[in-house]
């Protein structure tokens, strides 16, 4: 039986690419290499916890196939590109997808993912690519990446077959800079203290008390009286407990251990220092904020996330010549969903002046559509306005409605 690998499936049986390339220059003369931090910084709950709320969010975007402008627009037209953003390929959904695609942006600053294409250059399937160092190439003034996988294996492709999300990107001219300057010290500080707190807890439970016989003992002796001290003097079952007393020939002396316990404030200072790195905080993390922290939250950490996808996605998808008609990837976020239910309510007002359809509005309470939720209504006494700026005549009897001025 053919042995298959996940790396087949996705680069099929095309080998490493025997072509001449050469490595690509970059303006900023900066190394064209780019290898993750293995610093394992998402062992950490602190940082696993600050990651997950934006990638939590990022997982519910819609993806859409928007085709056209105005009364021409179309949602979904292509069957076949609907069904790959529901499912970008066989191992995972969209939103799998989207999750796995933040958590390599927040973490390593760079996510990749392999557009694999039929043989008419339609886009066929998408993968995340879990690499451990790429490398940029030159050939025929086209650039391609060459990676490198933890199992030894490597692949080159070229880069107009990648979809790829930066963070912080600015001293490199293709590749967002890495976190490791900036987190090194910072986890070194909050490992420490894990560690310190750790020995603490360890230490409390060493000798507490010291038995110093005034004689000469044999080892068995000395095991047998200290035995037979804990016994009558430690135990909880023992009649004395709490009170002890010695002849001459041992002295009861008492250890006071002197563990260091960090300082709760600065332990707290550090894991905000964490959270604004990442770009969230306490309440964000812990799911308790209310409707203006998460609108917050979604403006200045999701959205710029939203309108990376949307413009690597529509790159990935569509030559120039089909953007120019149109042709775009659009990923929506229902951000209102988290409001508060007197918020909800007042959407009804954006049904009748035709922002918002009733099933969009029902998506936001939770409630499934209903046929003809999908069409825009509007109320009777509102109109188009013309460039005179009257209303436009909708009666046929020279008024524009039922509080719209007469002819």
């Amino acid at each position: 039986m053919e042995k298959r690998s996940l790396f087949g499936k996705i680069f099929g049986n095309k080998k490493d690419t025997a072509m001449r390339l050469n490595r690509f220059e970059l303006l900023s003369g900066n190394n064209v290499n780019y290898t993750p931090w293995s610093g394992d910084i998402f062992d950490s709950d602190i940082v696993r916890s600050a990651i997950r709320p934006k990638a939590n969010a990022v997982g519910k975007l819609s993806p859409k196939h928007i085709r056209g402008y105005g009364e021409d627009m179309s949602i979904n037209p292509d069957p076949r590109i609907r069904e790959i953003l529901q499912r970008p390929n066989q191992y995972m959904s969209m939103q799998d997808f989207l999750m796995k695609m933040t958590f390599q942006r927040e973490i390593y600053h760079n996510a990749f993912a392999y557009v694999k294409r039929n043989p008419l250059g339609q886009v066929e399937e998408i993968y995340p690519i879990p690499y451990s160092q790429v490398e940029l190439l030159e050939c025929q003034n086209e650039m391609f990446a060459k990676f490198r996988f933890r199992a030894g294996k490597t692949m080159t492709v070229p880069y107009e077959d990648l979809i790829h999300l930066r963070k912080d990107f600015n001293n490199n001219d293709v590749f967002g800079d890495s976190g490791m300057n900036s987190l090194n010290n910072l986890m070194e500080v909050i490992n420490t203290t894990d560690q310190g707190i750790i020995k603490a807890i360890k230490n409390s439970n060493v000798i507490r008390w010291l038995l110093k016989y005034n004689q000469a003992l044999r080892p068995e002796d000395i095991k047998k009286n200290t035995k037979d001290f804990v016994d009558n003097y430690l135990s909880l079952e023992s009649e004395t407990v709490g009170a002890a007393a010695t002849d001459a020939k041992a002295d009861v002396i008492q250890v006071e251990p002197k563990d260091y316990v960090p300082n709760a404030v600065i332990s707290k200072e550090h894991k905000e220092r964490l959270y604004s790195y990442f770009g969230v905080n306490e309440n964000i993390v812990q799911n308790k904020y209310d409707e203006d922290e998460w609108i917050a939250f979604y403006e200045s950490e999701v959205e710029p996330i939203l309108i990376q996808l949307s413009n690597a996605f529509t790159k990935a998808f569509f030559s120039k010549r089909e953007i120019g008609y149109g042709n775009r990837i659009v990923f929506e976020a229902n951000n209102l969903a988290y409001a508060s239910m007197k918020t909800k309510l007042e959407l009804v007002q954006f049904v009748d002046r035709g922002i918002m359809t009733p099933n969009e509005v029902r998506q936001i309470l939770n409630l499934g559509p209903i046929v003809g939720g999908d069409v825009p209504v509007r109320r009777l006494d509102t109109a188009p306005v013309e460039d005179d700026g009257k209303g436009v005549d909708n009666n046929g009897d020279g008024s524009t409605g039922e509080d719209g001025e007469t002819n």
